[in-house]
C-alpha cells in the first residue's frame, strides 16, 4: 500500500550526475547543453576592440600587431578564468558536432585576424591600414556572432535568423 506522501514525494525528480554536472557548468558559465563557454569569445573580441581603434588612432595598429591568436585550451590556460580546467575539459567532451562547427567558426576568425596582421605589416599607409581594419570587424564580427549561437545551443533557424539582421 502507497500512501499519499509517497506518491507526492516520487514526483520529485532525484538528482542524477548528469543534473548535477549542467549545475556546475552553468555555475561556471560554461553551456551545459554544448559544453562550451563565451569567455573564449573575448579573445576575438580584443582583437576587433584592437581594430576598431585604428580608424581614429592608427597608431594602434601596432597594438592589433602584437595579438596572438589562441586555441580554446590555450585561451583558458592563460586566463583567470575560475573554472578553466573544467572549461578545457568540457570542451574536449563536446558533441562531435557542435566542437566541429566551433572549430570551423573559430578557426576562420583567427585565420582572418592573422592574414590582417601580415597585411598590416606590410602596409606603410595608415589608410591602406585604416581600410584593412575597417573590413577585417565586418568579416570577424559576423563570426563571434556565429560562434556565440553555437556556444549557446542555437539551432541553425536561429544562426538564419540572426544573419538575416546582421
Amino acid at each position: 500500500m502507497t500512501s499519499t506522501a509517497a506518491i507526492a514525494g516520487s514526483s520529485l525528480r532525484p538528482t542524477y550526475p548528469d543534473e548535477a554536472r549542467a549545475a556546475q557548468l552553468r555555475a561556471a558559465n560554461i553551456n551545459p547543453r554544448t559544453g562550451l563557454a563565451t569567455d573564449y569569445l573575448n579573445h576575438f573580441n580584443e582583437a576587433i576592440m584592437l581594430l576598431e581603434m585604428v580608424p581614429d588612432i592608427p597608431e594602434c595598429a601596432s597594438d592589433f600587431l602584437e595579438w596572438r591568436p589562441l586555441s580554446y585550451a590555450e585561451h583558458f590556460t592563460a586566463s583567470n578564468f575560475r573554472a578553466r580546467d573544467l572549461a578545457i575539459e568540457a570542451y574536449q567532451t563536446t558533441d562531435v558536432d557542435i566542437r566541429a562547427q566551433f572549430d570551423h567558426l573559430t578557426d576562420s576568425m583567427t585565420k582572418i585576424l592573422t592574414e590582417v596582421g601580415v597585411a598590416m605589416q606590410r602596409l606603410q599607409q595608415d589608410n591602406s591600414r585604416v581600410t584593412l581594419a575597417e573590413q577585417a570587424i565586418v568579416w570577424v564580427k559576423p563570426l563571434v556572432m556565429l560562434t556565440a549561437g553555437i556556444i549557446n545551443g542555437a539551432t541553425e533557424a536561429d544562426v538564419d535568423s540572426i544573419m538575416a539582421g546582421a
